[in-house]
């Protein structure tokens, strides 16, 4: 915030450039006939996990433009993995930059727009899914160097 109390984008001018990458990751819980119709790609609207794919990747560059005061960024790489679990979905999103700031916010984005699609192309079938479990599990670069969430697997 400023003197002022309002608040502000960060000034990251002044910060090096520097190769930064964040995971993410994420659930969508659904009933067993949905997961059915999902695996045996029966569902009205397509290919629900190509979609949710397709939709993460867009919504990790446009992160800017549905984020307050998110810088945007130049993203060298991002990537989405959506997979069909026994008990739903599980999405995956890593995204990589050179700059500097972080791409925390990129890969969070991406899990979360996926999970979204991933509702919309199913909720004919089960409309008491649940998103849920979206969380940053590793971070690398800048100045904080490396996080990684404590009890995630690899």
């Amino acid at each position: 915030m400023d003197d002022q109390g309002r608040i502000r984008m960060v000034d990251v001018g002044a910060k090096p450039s520097t190769a930064r990458e964040a995971v993410a990751r994420g659930t969508v819980t659904m009933s067993a006939e949905a997961v059915r119709l999902v695996r045996d790609r029966q569902t009205a609207k397509g290919d629900p996990l190509q979609a949710a794919r397709l939709a993460g990747l867009m919504a990790a560059k446009r992160t800017s433009d549905l984020i307050p005061l998110c810088h945007p960024l130049a993203i060298a790489h991002a990537d989405v993995d959506v997979r069909l679990t026994s008990r739903g979905v599980s999405i995956e999103a890593s995204v990589r930059t050179i700059g500097p700031t972080g791409v925390e916010m990129e890969a969070l984005t991406a899990v979360a727009v996926a999970a979204l699609t991933i509702y919309d192309m199913v909720k004919a079938v089960d409309r008491s899914m649940t998103i849920g479990e979206i969380r940053l599990v590793e971070k690398v670069g800048g100045r904080s160097g490396r996080y990684r969430r404590d009890g995630e697997p690899d």
